[in-house]
C-alpha cells in the first residue's frame, strides 16, 4: 500500500536569474553527499545543462518539476518517490522566485516546501537584509526557510550580510566571488559537466565555503503524500529505440528515457560524432545539443549519415529535437559565417546567431495526441517544408514553433516532454 513519506527539502530560487542558483544547489548536494546522505536534487521547470552539474554532485538523475509542463499529479509522484530513498530533496527553482506562471514560489506552495533564497551580495551591505525580507514576506503563505548570500568579498562581507537579517529569517552561509567555485557558461547556457576538467574541484569548493560559514543541519522533513496509482500499457514492447548521446547531442529530458524504457523500449546510446554505423534499431531519437560546436565532425562522418538516411529511407521512424533537427538539414552555417553540409532529409538551412531566437513553454497538438515541452535556440531556420503542427505558448508569448513530418520522421525545435502525453509519444516511436 502506498504510504507519506516524509524527507527535509529545500526549494533554491533567487530575486532573478544569474544569482548563481545552480552553484548553490550543486554545493548543497555535494555538501550533503559527502556527509554519506542520499540526496535528490530536481530542477523546476525546462532545463538541459545545468542537471548534468547537480547529477555530478549528487551521484543521482536530476529530473523536472513544472505545475505546467510536467504537471501537479507526475511533480508529486517524483517527488514521493524521491522522498521514500532520500535524506535531503533540493529542488532548483526558475528565474526570479515569483517570476512566471506558475512560478517557482508556485510550486514551493502547492507542495509545502521551504525556499531557501540565493542573493548575490557582492555590492551590497545592510539593503540585504531588506531584499530577504521582501521575499520572505511578498507573499504571506509562501513557506521560506532563509537566504544564502553568493559572490561575498570576504568572510567579514559574509558577517556583515548574516548580522542584518531579521530574526525571523534563517542564515545559510555565503560562498565567495571568484572563479574557483563559478560554473562557466556559454550561449545554452552552462558549459556541459563533461567538459570541465575541473568540475569535482568546484564542487568541493563550494561545499566547502558552506560548510564553513554556516550550519549545515537538514531542514525539517516533509510529508510527501502517495500519488494515485498508474499502470502504463507496454506499447513499445520489443521496439529497440537509438538514441543520440555525445558531445553534440546531450540535451534530453531523463524522464523521457525513464518513460520510453517504461513502454518497454529498448534504448541503444550511440554517437553520430564517433560511430560509423548505427546499431540495430528499429526507431531513432535524435535529441537538442551543440551540434554547431562540431559542425565538421558531423559533416566528415559520412557513414553515419548514409546509414541515418538509410534507416530513413526505409520507413523507420525518426524523432528529431532541435539540434538533432539542424542535423537533419541540408547545411548549418555557424556565427563566423562557415558552412557545413549536413544530412540532407530535411529540406533547408539553419543559421546560428548571436542572439537566442526562442525561449518559451509549448504545446502542440499532433495526430498522435498532445505534447507539451519548452524551445530555446541561437539558430534561424529557413525551409520550404509546411508544418504539421505549431506550438502554443501559455504565457501569451508569440512563440509558436513548427512541427514537420515528412513519412515517419517528425522534427521540431521543440523538446518534448515526452510523460506530459506517453501515448504520443509511443506513436511517434512505434514502427
Amino acid at each position: 500500500m502506498n504510504t507519506p513519506h516524509d524527507c527535509p527539502a529545500l526549494l533554491i530560487a533567487a530575486p532573478a536569474s544569474g544569482q548563481g542558483k545552480t552553484t548553490v544547489t550543486a554545493g548543497l548536494a555535494r555538501l550533503h553527499t559527502r556527509q554519506g546522505k542520499r540526496v535528490r536534487v530536481f530542477k523546476c521547470g525546462p532545463d538541459f545543462l545545468d542537471p548534468m552539474v547537480r547529477a555530478r554532485a549528487s551521484g543521482h538523475p536530476v529530473y523536472q518539476l513544472d505545475l505546467w509542463m510536467v504537471g501537479e499529479a507526475e511533480s508529486r509522484r517524483l517527488l514521493w518517490e524521491a522522498a521514500r530513498d532520500a535524506d535531503l530533496i533540493l529542488i532548483e527553482g526558475v528565474m526570479g522566485l515569483f517570476d512566471g506562471t506558475p512560478s517557482a514560489a508556485d510550486l514551493a506552495r502547492q507542495f509545502g516546501v521551504p525556499v531557501l533564497a540565493v542573493v548575490d551580495g557582492s555590492s551590497m551591505a545592510q539593503t540585504f537584509g531588506a531584499l530577504a525580507h521582501g521575499l520572505a514576506s511578498y507573499q504571506p503563505d509562501l513557506p521560506f526557510a532563509g537566504v544564502l548570500a553568493n559572490r561575498v568579498g570576504s568572510s567579514r562581507h559574509g558577517e556583515i550580510l548574516r548580522d542584518c537579517l531579521p530574526k525571523q529569517i534563517g542564515w545559510f552561509g555565503a560562498l565567495p566571488r571568484g572563479d574557483s567555485v563559478g560554473l562557466p557558461s556559454r550561449h545554452l547556457g552552462l558549459v556541459q559537466a563533461q567538459e570541465l576538467a575541473d568540475l569535482d574541484a568546484r564542487l568541493d569548493a563550494a561545499a566547502d565555503a558552506l560548510a564553513a560559514s554556516a550550519d549545515c543541519r537538514l531542514p525539517t522533513a516533509i510529508s510527501f503524500p502517495p500519488p494515485a496509482p498508474e499502470t502504463l500499457p507496454k506499447l513499445l514492447s520489443g521496439v529497440r529505440i537509438g538514441v543520440a548521446r555525445d558531445a553534440a547531442f546531450s540535451f534530453v529530458y531523463q524522464a523521457n528515457l525513464d518513460l520510453l524504457q517504461a513502454l518497454g523500449a529498448e534504448l541503444l546510446f550511440f554517437s553520430p560524432l564517433r560511430f560509423a554505423r548505427l546499431p540495430a534499431v528499429d526507431s531513432l531519437y535524435l535529441p537538442g545539443g551543440y551540434p554547431e560546436l562540431h559542425m565538421r565532425a558531423l559533416s566528415r562522418n559520412r557513414t553515419m549519415a548514409e546509414a541515418i538516411r538509410a534507416h530513413h529511407e526505409a520507413g523507420k521512424p525518426t524523432l528529431a529535437e532541435c539540434g538533432g533537427m539542424l542535423y537533419l538539414l541540408d547545411g548549418l552555417t555557424g556565427q563566423d559565417g562557415v558552412r557545413e553540409s549536413m544530412l540532407g532529409l530535411m529540406p533547408g538551412e539553419a543559421t546560428m546567431q548571436k542572439r537566442y531566437t526562442a525561449m518559451a513553454l509549448q504545446e502542440v497538438q499532433l495526430p498522435e495526441g498532445r505534447l507539451r515541452g519548452h524551445t530555446f535556440h541561437h539558430s534561424s531556420l529557413d525551409s520550404p517544408m509546411q508544418p504539421l503542427a505549431r506550438g502554443e505558448c501559455p504565457n501569451y508569448k508569440r512563440t509558436a514553433e513548427a512541427v514537420y513530418r515528412q513519412d515517419r520522421l517528425t522534427a521540431s525545435y521543440i523538446h518534448f516532454y515526452m510523460p506530459s502525453d506517453p501515448f504520443a509519444a509511443a506513436a511517434m516511436l512505434s514502427p
